[in-house]
């Protein structure tokens, strides 16, 4: 039975994202070809950069790759709750980050594809500054991981397309 639903699901045009097939490499293969440039942003672009180079297993060097990816990132933070005191005081922050990003062929400096990922991450308002300072740093890094998580997805599905 296994056997007949793999079977099917190749019939119907299924392939694996990361794996091989007929001898060509996957995404796996493209992506450590994958320079990540410097991010702007100090905090947040340092931990989105680290996790995309750990999950695409990209190099963090220009030499000797064959593509350059370029991510451009932009942080909101907004009050999203109020406590019924009477100084209204925030108890709840909404964190989004943006990230639009540009892959291009470095040999002849053409882009090869682009998009935007963006997610969405809410903290509480600790009742110390250093605590709530904690907890936003580990939002980012959650939504950091969120963001290369997706890119990894979509330049997956890129790579994957005949060429």
């Amino acid at each position: 039975m296994l056997l007949f639903a793999s079977l099917t699901l190749c019939a119907c045009g299924f392939h694996p994202l990361y794996g091989t097939l007929d001898g060509s490499p996957g995404a796996q293969a493209e992506f450590s070809s994958v320079y990540v440039e410097p991010i702007a942003q100090e905090v947040s672009g340092y931990e989105l950069r680290n996790t995309l180079i750990e999950l695409l297993r990209a190099s963090d060097r220009p030499a000797g790759m064959r593509y350059r990816l370029s991510v451009t990132l932009h942080e909101r933070r907004e009050g999203v709750a109020i406590a019924a005191d009477v100084n209204a005081t925030l108890t709840r922050y909404g964190y989004t980050m943006e990230a639009h990003y540009e892959l291009t062929d470095i040999k002849t400096n053409k882009l090869v594809t682009k998009g935007t990922e963006i997610t969405q991450e809410g903290y509480d308002v600790a009742s110390s500054p250093y605590a709530t300072e904690i907890t936003l740093q580990d939002t980012r890094k959650r939504a950091a991981q969120d963001v290369a998580e997706h890119l990894r997805l979509d330049l997956g599905v890129f790579f994957a397309k005949p060429k």
